[in-house]
């Protein structure tokens, strides 16, 4: 008798236990909340924190399954501010002539600080200063704002706009380009410089945040709508969480992050990416107090710009294109 009811009472014990098991195992299969991220172009280093946040398991801690993307026929913009994607790579830029559309599209992290544009050529192109663009011709994507630039930096070197051959094109290829169509195009210098370094091809460049300090803009940014922000803060709270966890990563251990990155995208050339992660992982966050923080004096700053060069009719209200709220503090 003293044998079963000994038994009893160890069953009657282990009842708590097994009901906290049932439970934990529960709340370990909660479902992960599905969040579509997408990029601004093909994979490459501006993109390295937001995949090391999800090789490390950081969006999955935050409860979030998060799908990567590269845009289709749609722009990240176009997507986000339909509703088709939670997130995702946009510019300054294209914020800021969203928000004067009334395309509601927020900025919620710089994912680089300062500006790594430049105008690149080949070292043998016989130009030694902007004003050397006169008779040459130049090859980019046909902007408003890209041919603004072009013009604000030739004419700041004493050069004549009207001289220089503006070719638009789809093309992608820096070098290809300027061995055959053009003389010098927009590069981004830590993926192109770095790339001319790996192939031990010779260019020069000027960077267009050493020129005009208006120019240094954010680009890339990371975007969301401002619905999603009204609708559901906590999630843009804990995806930001998770996306500085992956960017703090990324700017610590350059090499495993790059590694990361061939991971997801093998058709990258692996010395470039290795290269281009150990020159862009220090300057995500620069000089900035945290990553993904942005100034309100920069974003001010290129709407001026924009504006007194007509590329925009009205100033946008900066304050709500751009937010540090969901920037972690460190």
């Amino acid at each position: 008798m003293k044998k079963v009811i000994s038994i009893i009472m160890i069953l009657f014990l282990m009842l708590p236990l097994s009901a906290c098991k049932k439970e934990e195992k529960q709340t370990q299969e909660k479902p992960l909340q599905k969040i579509t991220f997408v990029l601004d172009w093909t994979p490459n280093t501006n993109h390295t924190g937001v995949y090391a946040a999800k090789e490390k398991g950081f969006f999955k801690e935050a409860g979030f399954d998060v799908d990567i993307i590269q845009p289709g026929k749609n722009t990240s913009d176009q997507l986000i501010a339909e509703g088709k994607a939670q997130f995702g790579i946009s510019y300054q830029e294209n914020v800021t002539y969203a928000r004067e559309q009334n395309m509601p599209l927020v900025s919620i992290a710089a994912v680089v600080q300062h500006n790594t544009s430049a105008f690149a050529w080949p070292s043998n192109k016989d130009i030694k200063t902007p004003k050397d663009f006169e008779g040459k011709t130049y090859a980019g994507w046909g902007s408003p704002i890209e041919e603004a630039v072009l013009k604000s930096i030739t004419e700041k070197y004493g050069g004549d706009f009207s001289k220089v051959n503006v070719l638009t094109t789809d093309a992608a290829d820096f070098f290809a380009l300027t061995e055959k169509d053009a003389d010098f195009a927009w590069i981004y210098y830590g993926w192109t410089g770095i790339a001319s370094k790996v192939q031990n091809k010779s260019i020069d460049y000027i960077m267009l945040k050493d020129e005009d300090k208006d120019l240094d803009y954010y680009t890339p940014v990371i975007i969301t709508s401002e619905k999603m922000i009204s609708e559901n803060r906590d999630t843009v709270k804990r995806f930001m969480e998770a996306v500085s966890k992956g960017y703090d990563y990324a700017e610590k251990n350059p090499e495993d992050a790059a590694q990361i990155l061939l991971k997801e995208a093998p058709e990258l050339d692996k010395t470039l990416v290795i290269e281009s992660q150990k020159w862009l992982s220090p300057r995500y966050k620069d000089d900035a107090k945290v990553w993904g923080y942005q100034k309100r004096e920069t974003w001010e700053n290129y709407t001026r710009w924009l504006y007194d060069r007509k590329l925009i009719n009205t100033m946008i209200d900066v304050d709500k294109a751009f937010t540090n709220e969901f920037i972690p503090e460190k």
